[in-house]
């Protein structure tokens, strides 16, 4: 098989960090190498995932005051502070390079990662579905995508955090709360520079990072640069990333709780916690069925339009068990949807809340 092209970016702008990896995805053709791209933002930023609605996860009017841009990405997961403390490893490979299988990619993925944390002296390993952890603290999440004609699987080498600001940009009820999320995630996110107590040479990091991949994948790796059309797409994703249409785009109905339109119209919200994610579902219902719908959360499904499907093919369904269950099943059957900790069970579970508080 032919080698895997590496490309280290370096030091860009918030919205090239993600904007990167999508353009070499759209930009695939059949002669495009598969690719590892290490990239570091210049300067701090909030990224929200992909099925996330921006407005209920994150502090916007704090994130405009502290001059962080908010960025969406294709992939699933939630929101998340990053800075150039983090050197994000991203693959974009073909179809048939990685294993179809989401929890084996993963698998794949991450093991190089782990590798590399634990030739560093970090006891670092796999915590399925997508979690790389150490003594129980979370040393760095992964996402994965299909974009274009190419699977993506994203991650990044924890260098150090920022556990303040991360705690700062959520949308939190409360101060309370949010010292309550401070003070969990300092407890159980790490970074290298907490574990070795120092910071390690960063080329020489990615440089057994790119060994590891090297043995993880058994094929070889060869230096290489971006195209000019991958530049290019580059250049056309960084002016959608930072349209306010892209950022809101999940934003549907923004009530909260249940608003009673009239007797027979109410507009309610709830969320359920999954194994994969929170699943947040805001949704107006008419005498007893689904009107209108919008799910949104952090967690990861595949393909990504299956959301879009998933609203349309439940609108007009009576919250009724049977019928909810019966409909995802067929869109899941017919999507073939990858959605790790996320079966229909969980989904139905959520759609029925919206009954109990109708």
């Amino acid at each position: 098989m032919e080698p895997i092209r590496v490309v280290d970016v370096g030091e860009v702008s918030p919205v090239a960090s993600q904007a990167v990896y999508h353009a070499v995805a759209y930009a695939m053709e059949d002669a495009t190498p598969d690719t590892i791209l290490l990239v570091t933002s210049l300067k701090p930023y909030v990224s929200i995932g992909y099925h996330q609605d921006a407005e209920k996860e994150v502090d916007l009017e704090y994130c405009a005051q502290a001059g962080l841009p908010v960025v969406r990405r294709e992939v699933g997961g939630g929101a998340v502070y990053l800075d150039r403390n983090q050197v994000f490893c991203q693959w974009i490979f073909h179809r048939d390079r990685l294993p179809a299988r989401l929890e084996d990619r993963f698998s794949v993925y991450i093991q190089p990662l782990v590798e590399t944390y634990n030739q560093l002296g970090i006891p670092a390993y796999h915590r399925p579905i997508n979690d790389i952890q150490v003594s129980g603290r979370k040393i760095g999440g992964t996402g994965a995508a299909s974009i274009g004609r190419s699977e993506v699987v994203v991650g990044s080498l924890m260098f150090d955090f920022n556990h303040e600001l991360m705690a700062r940009v959520l949308r939190v009820p409360s101060e309370k709360m949010r010292d309550k999320v401070f003070q969990s995630i300092q407890e159980y996110i790490t970074t290298i520079k907490r574990e070795l107590g120092t910071l390690p040479d960063r080329e020489e990091v990615k440089g057994l990072y790119l060994q590891r991949c090297a043995r993880a994948l058994g094929r070889e790796l060869e230096p290489g640069e971006l195209t000019e059309r991958e530049w290019e797409v580059v250049r056309e994703l960084e002016e959608r990333f930072s349209s306010e249409e892209w950022l809101y785009q999940k934003g549907g109905l923004r009530q909260s709780q249940v608003v009673k339109i009239h007797a027979d119209v109410h507009v309610a919200e709830v969320t359920h916690k999954a194994p994969g994610g929170l699943i947040r579902l805001t949704a107006r219902l008419r005498e007893g069925r689904i009107d209108d719908l919008s799910i949104s959360g952090d967690f990861t499904i595949l393909p990504a339009w299956a959301v879009g499907a998933l609203e349309q093919a439940l609108r007009g369904l009576p919250l009724k068990p049977e019928a909810l269950h019966q409909r995802m099943s067929d869109i899941y059957r017919a999507l073939s949807v990858q959605a790790p900790g996320m079966s229909i069970e969980d989904l139905t579970q959520a759609l029925m809340l919206l009954e109990q508080i109708r």
